[in-house]
């Protein structure tokens, strides 16, 4: 391990890991925020003359606020704050002569190299896991690609909206004959890195008892695939079900989305006691006994019949007056919330889970909300992140402190433009 290196305030589970982070855009740095968040140490390596694409997205954090353009050398990318928190910021060409020894000398310290490029990327440099190995046998390489390792890599580039397309989750949303709806938060990007940390987590725990690291590979088409497999909207379509459903689940009655007077709401009420509590809500206790709704089954087979009549009842109420009614009657029930107010629910924000953002120079001049980690622990701390990195922010701390290289190094890997 790097000597002379304090860990992140406030520790985390993941304390004694480094992480070399080689990944871009948002599936990879999602992964390394994690680990950085359960307190692992990521080193994030970007090519001098081409950095994350994230530290160019808007809209931009300056002194004056938000813009959607950059009109300041200080404004920053939001997206940038979000993803490279709690990381170290180093360059590296890895084109260059003498690149290679560098990162194996970063390597023969980690833990772990994280990447999310096309695959075969990494071989085509020289640094592969094959590569990898031989300077450190207990390295742990993830990749997180669009469509996995030693297959088929399918038609351009993996783009969250192209894996969504690929996945069938575009047509899983939205009403019969609606065009493909795509999910508005990024979902492949998101969900792929997740699997990305579980299976590095199994793998470091899987070297506890052999010595040796090994290969994780995850792809975002298999995973976001993967998970529409968990519902069988084909077996429901021949059953007679639409594939597309709306804002109903059909075959969970009384369940969806209602519209009230003024918004709308959410009410999951699939049992029969559930079930009961929206009757009485709605002062329609006879449909308890009413052959078309007395049974799962029959509200199935009668689903327009009583959605028409609840949502007849709902938008008679105000969203403030529905949602303690239905509580009342023990129904589980949700207003539909806008992006901007749900991140900022103070439970969340107590918990961590989402987080308010500064800008590394000039703090608080807006209100921005990014995400946190969502995982407490009772025993273990979790760190305070380091604001997110300048490009090479830590060239002079990473490679002449922690790598040995000192002032006279660094300055020649700048003349060679290794870095």
């Amino acid at each position: 391990m790097f000597t002379d290196i304090s860990p992140q305030s406030g520790g985390g589970p993941l304390a004694d890991v480094t992480v070399l982070d080689l990944t871009l855009a948002l599936a990879g740095p999602f992964a390394s925020f994690l680990l950085a968040g359960l307190g692992a140490r990521v080193i994030k390596l970007e090519h001098p003359a081409a950095p994350d694409p994230c530290r160019q997205n808007p809209p931009y954090l300056g002194q004056g606020g938000v813009s959607l353009m950059r009109s300041h050398p200080d404004d920053v990318s939001v997206s940038a704050l979000n993803r490279l928190r709690g990381k170290y910021g180093v360059t590296l060409d890895l084109k260059q002569p003498g690149a290679r020894d560098v990162f194996a000398d970063l390597l023969r310290h980690a833990d772990v190299v994280l990447d999310n490029f096309s695959a075969g990327t990494l071989d085509r440099l020289g640094i592969g896991y094959d590569f990898g190995r031989t300077v450190n046998p207990r390295a742990i390489y993830c990749s997180i690609s669009g469509f996995g390792g030693g297959g088929a890599s399918g038609t351009g580039k993996a783009m969250d909206s192209i894996i969504q397309a690929l996945s069938g989750l575009m047509m899983t949303s939205g009403a019969p004959g609606d065009p493909p709806i795509r999910v508005g938060v990024p979902i492949a990007d998101l969900l792929a890195p997740v699997f990305g940390v579980v299976g590095i987590l199994a793998a470091l725990h899987r070297r506890e008892t052999t010595g040796a690291g090994q290969q994780v590979d995850v792809s975002m088409l298999g995973v976001l695939t993967s998970l529409v497999a968990a519902e069988p909207f084909d077996l429901l379509e021949a059953c007679g079900l639409a594939q597309r459903t709306g804002r109903m689940v059909p075959r969970l009655t009384p369940f969806g989305i209602y519209e009230t007077a003024d918004g709308y709401v959410a009410i999951c009420a699939p049992s029969e006691p559930f079930a009961r509590g929206v009757f009485a809500a709605m002062g329609c206790p006879e449909f308890e006994g009413d052959p078309r709704y007395a049974t799962r089954d029959a509200r199935v087979a009668h689903v327009d019949e009583l959605n028409a009549a609840i949502e007849a009842f709902t938008r008679t109420c105000t969203t403030a007056a529905l949602l303690p009614l239905l509580e009342r009657h023990g129904v589980p029930a949700a207003a539909v919330r806008a992006p901007g107010e749900a991140v900022r629910d103070p439970r969340v924000l107590a918990r961590g889970e989402t987080v308010p953002l500064d800008h590394p120079r000039f703090g608080r001049v807006a209100d921005v909300i990014g995400m946190g980690v969502p995982i407490t622990f009772s025993d273990t701390g979790t760190p305070a992140l380091r604001p997110a990195p300048q490009l090479g922010q830590d060239n002079d701390l990473v490679y002449g402190d922690w790598l040995g290289y000192g002032a006279d190094g660094v300055d020649r890997l700048r003349a060679s433009r290794v870095i």
